[in-house]
């Protein structure tokens, strides 16, 4: 079974990736956009950009979505802006990873194991996307914050990067080609904690 989350500012692409990959191999798909409180979404559309502790209970929720899924055995695929380390942490181990004095508990609080898509291009091609985009909370004046609050994923994080400047169908083939890749190598070399993928 295997979560992943695609990821990248506003206006990468996302959700129209991440949708067509979950098509494409019959998982399950969540937008994390649907799950903003009404009181985020206000906020957005009236172009304060969001703070941590905005963030954080939404980051949570989406967490035990992917932990429950992940108990059922159930391959999810996650559209989510998860734009800093942090905000990942929280996807991967829930509310103990904003308490850095918490040791990790064993069995059932165990990490989940997720493979990060960062959806990765230059800012005015985003943006022209977002200008085109109708009836979206995210104005595109709040790109640049997006772009500002941006960490993009690293080692030892599990991770590729996409370009978003490739069509739709390569995009979707280059995921597709590196989970399967990961998967294998996940067979080979069980028991790690922490797994590359290709």
């Amino acid at each position: 079974m295997v979560l992943v989350v695609v990821m990248g500012v506003s206006g990468s692409g996302k959700t129209t990736v991440g949708s067509r990959l979950a098509a494409k191999l019959g998982w399950k798909f969540y937008d994390a956009d649907d799950y903003h409180s009404p009181e985020n979404k206000k906020k957005m559309a009236e172009g304060i950009p969001l703070n941590d502790e905005d963030r954080i209970p939404w980051l949570c929720a989406l967490h035990d979505i992917l932990r429950r899924e992940d108990s059922s055995r159930q391959d999810v695929i996650l559209a989510c802006s998860a734009l800093k380390k942090m905000y990942r942490c929280i996807l991967v181990s829930g509310a103990s990873a904003t308490e850095s004095n918490q040791p990790e508990q064993p069995g059932e609080n165990a990490a989940l194991q997720i493979l990060f898509v960062h959806l990765h291009g230059p800012i005015d091609i985003i943006a022209g996307r977002l200008e085109k985009r109708r009836g979206h909370f995210m104005p595109p004046e709040l790109l640049k914050s997006q772009f500002d609050t941006l960490e993009p994923p690293s080692a030892p994080e599990n991770f590729i990067t996409v370009s978003l400047e490739k069509s739709l169908p390569e995009i979707v083939l280059e995921i597709e080609c590196a989970i399967f890749q990961g998967e294998a190598f996940l067979q080979e070399v069980s028991g790690l904690h922490i797994q590359k993928f290709p």
